[in-house]
Order: C-alpha cells, then sequence, then structure tokens
C-alpha cells in the first residue's frame, strides 16, 4: 500500500479537488478504453477470432507478424494498461 499526504497552503479544502480530479481522469480513461475496445472489436471482427485467442496464437507464433497484428497486439496491451489505471483509481481511499 502506498500512502499519500498531500499539504495545501491555502485554507480551500482540497479533498474535494482531488475527488474531482480523479473522477475526471476515471471518465477520461473509460472514454479511452471503449475507443480500444472498439478497435479490438474490428481486429475480432476481421480476423475471425477474439483477441485472448489472438494472443495466444502470436505468443506461439502461429500467427504471422504483419503490420496489423502488431497493431492489434498493440491495441491488447493499451487495454490493459488502461485497466490497470482504471482498477489502482477505483482502489484509492482516503484516510480522513
Amino acid at each position: 500500500m502506498v500512502e499519500l499526504t498531500l499539504i495545501s497552503p491555502g485554507e480551500q479544502a482540497i479533498k474535494p479537488l482531488i475527488e474531482a480530479a480523479l473522477v475526471n481522469e476515471q471518465r477520461l480513461l473509460a472514454v479511452g478504453m471503449r475507443k480500444t475496445q472498439q478497435r479490438l472489436q474490428k481486429f475480432e471482427a476481421q480476423y475471425g477470432m477474439p483477441t485472448p485467442e489472438f494472443v495466444v496464437k502470436y505468443r506461439n507464433d502461429e500467427i504471422q507478424e504483419t503490420l496489423e497484428t502488431i497493431e492489434w497486439l498493440g491495441e491488447y496491451r493499451m487495454a490493459q494498461r488502461i485497466q490497470a489505471k482504471i482498477d489502482t483509481l477505483k482502489a484509492i481511499r482516503f484516510a480522513n
């Protein structure tokens, strides 16, 4: 667990500002995830296989490496990174 202490020199409470910023970041990440999922669905339709199956076959060298398959793998990895960020932000709790 990581703990963070924020100190504001002003009189204004910073907790509502931080909460709003976290909510906004989650919204932005959700938009990014939707776009990434849409791109993954296009690849799945084009190649006739779900992304998890593609990844296994790619890792086993059963898929020819092309610009499109590299892009597909990149979108998959992007979705993983975005989801990790979403999960991290959702898990943040305020001590007070």
